[in-house]
């Protein structure tokens, strides 16, 4: 059974926070809020997980504020992240955000190594592909259970990105960047997992989702261990908002083309995505209450695109340290990562955003603050899956393997489903200090059982979601 214990604790002014500089709001000729100099959080991290082993590692996120004149934005950011498990799953990066070194220009670097041993992979399509609850619980082995690893995969992520906007006129701002995607895919590592495991807990030795799909010869041989794609993104940014990290009023869009490279076996794949976020802040009382959306779009509009870029949501400024499309904490709370893979998709989230109880510490500024919210996604471009071609390859499949795969067990073919909305909802609480930086816990749940309806996922994490 999956256990897991966490322990976070923000190390602020009440432990070990650290502050350079002037605080004006201790001045009696001031009677706004604003902090100076250089400012330290940090974000120690403890859990345990049964398959992926003991979890270490702390983040920082140091800003600076210089004279306060533009408080709550800041001048530079320096965000520092490494967590890595006993079973090879971890975060590590480094990310540097900047109003100032260039001058009218925002500018940022991030350099991200994302290790996980147990990569979430549930086929195709959302609702097109079946999800059987049962073959990855382990709490009733003697029924339908197959693996806690059913649906998984080892993927091994490096991505650098350099981005770069400037004025245009107004809130309107041009923005480019350049990266690179360095995926490295492939099956469970279960001897690896099984190290120091009692018998009855150990994952047994069987095919995953992810070796059926390549069998099936639905993952092609030339995209099954991932690829390495050099990136360019160019498009426009209109930001009205009053603060970059909690708006409470103003609107924030941006449309944008990236084109990924891709080279030798795998040249099939250079591809052109075009993304459209829009994003509406709305004051209901004061910035005590704001009513937030978002609505995005991801769709590729020229070539092929492997399956594993099609997990990725691509985004301007890197804000975190993975953008998974569709599913978990940054995209749809509550549903499993990558539930929704597909060539196109379409997201909402919905929150109402309640600040509860301000208060100061010595020279520190917090806030408490609740958002019911509403998370909603679906399928806009689809993978053609031919169900004869499909029972074909299972047919051979189980004759090779000698087993009894059923094609019904994996897909429902029905057209209405394609399209049909995921969604999930829940309830976030929101820690904050200075106004930048947020601890963020979110707990949600799907509602429908093909998105794991009877599970209740916690998330954790630096910032508003969006």
């Amino acid at each position: 059974m999956k256990t897991k214990l966490l322990t976070l604790l923000i190390i602020g002014y009440l432990s070990s926070n650290i502050t350079f500089g002037q605080d004006n709001s201790q001045q009696e000729t001031s009677p706004k809020k604003t902090k100076t100099g250089w400012n330290l959080g940090v974000l120690p991290s403890v859990s345990y997980d049964a398959d992926l082993g003991f979890q270490y590692g702390a983040l920082t996120n140091i800003y600076n504020y210089g004279d306060g004149k533009i408080y709550p934005e800041y001048y530079h950011s320096i965000y520092l992240e490494a967590s890595y498990t006993t079973k090879r799953n971890g975060t590590f990066r480094a990310s540097y955000d900047s109003r100032y070194l260039i001058p009218n220009h925002r500018f940022t670097v991030d350099i991200t190594y994302i290790p996980d041993a147990m990569w979430d992979f549930y086929g195709f399509n959302g609702y097109t592909s079946v999800y059987q609850s049962d073959w990855h619980d382990d709490s009733n082995k003697d029924g339908k259970y197959v693996s806690r690893a059913f649906y998984k995969n080892n993927r091994k992520l490096f991505r650098t990105s350099i981005d770069i906007d400037g004025k245009i006129a107004n809130n309107l701002n041009w923005n480019a960047g350049i990266g690179i995607l360095n995926y490295n895919i492939k099956n469970v590592d279960v001897d690896f997992l099984n190290k120091g495991k009692s018998e009855e807990n150990m994952l047994p030795h069987t095919d995953g989702l992810y070796q059926k799909y390549i069998d099936w010869n639905i993952i092609k041989p030339n995209e099954m261990n991932g690829g390495f794609h050099p990136y360019i993104h160019l498009g426009l940014t209109y930001d009205s908002r009053d603060i970059t990290a909690c708006p409470t009023k103003g609107i924030h869009a941006d449309a944008f083309f990236t084109y990924n490279a891709a080279f030798k076996e795998q040249k099939e794949y250079n591809n052109l995505k075009f993304n459209f976020n829009f994003r509406h802040y709305i004051p209901l009382y004061r910035n005590k209450v704001v009513f937030a959306y978002r609505l995005s779009t991801q769709n590729t509009i020229a070539g092929k695109s492997p399956f594993y870029l099609n997990t990725f949501h691509n985004t301007i400024f890197f804000k975190r340290a993975i953008y998974e499309a569709l599913g978990g904490s940054n995209s749809l709370r509550g549903i499993s990562r990558n539930r929704i893979l597909s060539e196109g998709f379409a997201l909402a989230n919905v929150e109402l955003r309640l600040r509860i109880f301000d208060f100061t510490i010595g020279k520190q500024f917090f806030y408490i603050g609740l958002n019911p919210f509403i998370d909603m996604g679906m399928v806009t471009q689809a993978y053609d899956l031919n169900e004869d071609d499909i029972q074909q390859a299972i047919d051979h499949n189980n004759s090779v393997k000698g087993i009894d795969d059923r094609i019904e067990d994996y897909f429902n073919f029905d057209k209405s489903l394609v399209h049909k909305p995921h969604i999930s909802g829940g309830l976030g609480l929101k820690a904050a200090m200075n106004e930048n930086f947020i601890l963020s816990v979110d707990c949600a749940t799907p509602f429908n059982e093909q998105d794991n309806s009877n599970k209740v996922n916690i998330y954790i994490k630096i910032g508003y979601l969006f």
